[in-house]
């Protein structure tokens, strides 16, 4: 969100041409405290995004008239709210595409509402959690500075486009550089919710991570993958994957 536009606290709009869904969603959502505007269409989604400025956006991938993912793009260029992605079971392409494009989170259809809250309040909270790493703003790892006050990093005094997950995630590693920091850990700190089997989230949110700072040339260290474990980051070393994730 930029500084300039309103936004409404503990609003969400969902956005979904399934009609029973929304209106169930509506009942049980308002009763836990949430204001919750929905639509039907991609185009009517839009609209209704503009108007109500809400704090997050509950995404269906599949609408009537475009895709969720058009409706995620014009989301982030226009307002860049939280989204979460509603998609089809097994079709991990659109989730992986979804976190690639900076979706917030993904959940499957069909799901519980319960855990469509607990996951919706995870990605507000962590939106504004503090890591609980011991690492001091300003320089960390040599190279990397933090700005704790705005969430930022930067490499060499250049920005790196980070979302909250992301942001977490490399706050984190940089505490520990050279410790291989297992997965349960790293849910409840970037992703606050626990690790769970098959869950593939918190790789395509490392994956990203990976791929950007690897896109600046003086970075010489990696992301790795450990068998079974979790992942390593190394500051001074060429990018190897060991194992498989």
């Amino acid at each position: 969100m930029t500084e300039a536009q309103t936004v409404e606290k503990d609003s969400v709009l969902v956005i979904d041409d399934d009609v029973k869904l929304c209106a169930m969603l509506r009942d049980y959502l308002t009763r836990h405290g949430w204001n919750v505007t929905s639509a039907h269409t991609g185009a009517s989604g839009m609209e209704a995004a503009r108007k109500v400025r809400a704090e997050l956006v509950v995404l269906d991938v599949m609408l009537p008239d475009f895709d969720g993912f058009e409706v995620l793009r014009r989301l982030q260029r226009e307002m860049n709210p939280h989204v979460l992605l509603l998609t089809a079971r097994g079709e991990e392409i659109d989730r992986i595409v979804g976190l690639e494009m900076g979706a917030d989170d993904y959940l499957p259809k069909p799901f519980n509402p319960r855990e469509l809250l607990a996951r919706m309040r995870a990605v507000v909270r962590r939106a504004h959690v503090v890591p609980r790493v011991d690492l001091p703003a300003g320089e960390a790892t040599p190279g990397f500075s933090i700005d704790a006050s705005n969430r930022q990093v930067t490499f060499h005094d250049r920005l790196i486009d980070l979302t909250d997950v992301e942001y977490l995630l490399l706050r984190i590693f940089l505490a520990h550089p050279g410790e291989v920091l297992n997965r349960e850990m790293l849910c409840m700190e970037a992703l606050q919710r626990p690790h769970r089997a098959y869950d593939r989230s918190l790789d395509m949110h490392v994956s990203r991570l990976r791929k950007k700072l690897e896109a600046f040339p003086l970075f010489s260290g990696g992301l790795i993958a450990i068998r079974s474990s979790g992942y390593l980051f190394s500051p001074s070393m060429p990018a190897a994957r060991i194992g498989e994730a």
